[in-house]
């Protein structure tokens, strides 16, 4: 299993001195990787929880950590695929995983809020085709000599972009989603699935069959897929990554044996750490004593 940390890319606790301590601190505590996630834009009168009411860039916010460490990887879960062009984004993922020296994992959804498809111009329709077109535009970007799409949704015209990921055959992709099309579609065509803030982690093993099950569909190893976990810490009402230190790495253990293979601890959805009013100070005391006291070294 491995273990990853969520950046402060919300709330108050979202400060360049507090993203270099916290990804310093992670990797000095051998965690596997650093994550942020993606909210552009949240409308007059719009409801949504406090964690996305202000939150930074995610590629930015890792260009950032990366000048501030070596080792560790860094992942976004995720960017939503409508509100930005294919091209655009091979362009900034792939120099992102140069300048890092190939350390980069692109997660990638297909947006929910309304106000953001209508500030960036970007259709809600359509969702299954757009990705895997989207998808297939990074590949053939990332992997081919020569580069060309001629689909429905997205054309490449013939050509070339350089430098390419150092990471061979390009940066990792991961998919976002929780229908069961969405699922299957990520086994399909993906590197692997990640799960949502919101997602009941009580019933991940049977999502997890529907990945598998849309790899062997395709003709693809279902277990060379990862499957990353966003592990929202103390969450009331849930039974999972909640309760003493021991507790949470039982329950790490045990998503474990329901096929996970990645978790990260996601404080970014913790009112008591990145809500809006926070004291930050407070929030990266309390966040550093969980980076420590949940040290992988101390996972079996």
């Amino acid at each position: 299993m491995r273990i990853g940390f969520g950046l402060p890319v919300s709330g108050t606790w979202a400060t360049p001195e507090r993203v270099a301590r916290i990804a310093e601190a992670a990797e000095q505590r051998q965690y596997d990787s650093l994550w942020s996630f993606q909210r552009l834009f949240v409308g007059a009168g719009q409801d949504v929880d406090p964690v996305y009411r202000s939150v930074l860039d995610p590629l930015v916010a890792l260009a950032f950590a990366a000048a501030r460490t070596e080792r560790i990887r860094l992942g976004v879960a995720v960017v939503n695929l409508p509100f930005v062009s294919p091209a655009y984004l091979a362009k900034q993922v792939g120099s992102l995983d140069v300048l890092s020296g190939g350390r980069v994992d692109l997660g990638l959804g297909t947006g929910w809020s309304e106000a953001e498809f209508v500030a960036t111009g970007a259709s809600g329709q359509r969702r299954a085709a757009r990705t895997r077109e989207f998808v297939a535009v990074l590949r053939t970007l990332w992997r081919d000599e020569v580069s060309a799409f001629d689909g429905e949704l997205y054309t490449l015209p013939p050509g070339r972009m350089a430098p390419r990921p150092a990471q061979e055959g390009g940066v990792p992709i991961l998919l976002g989603g929780s229908v069961p099309a969405a699922l299957r579609r990520a086994g399909e065509i993906a590197d692997g699935w990640v799960s949502r803030s919101a997602h009941d982690l009580t019933r991940i093993g049977r999502d997890i069959e529907l990945v598998r099950a849309g790899a062997e569909a395709a003709g693809r190893d279902p277990d060379a897929l990862r499957i990353v976990c966003r592990g929202v810490l103390f969450r009331p009402g849930h039974e999972l990554l909640t309760g003493s230190w021991e507790k949470i790495r039982e329950d790490v253990a045990w998503l474990g044996t329901q096929g996970v293979t990645e978790v990260f601890y996601d404080l970014n959805f913790d009112p008591t750490i990145a809500g809006p009013d926070v004291d930050p100070d407070a929030a990266e005391e309390r966040a550093l004593d969980i980076l420590h006291n949940l040290d992988p070294r101390g996972l079996s």
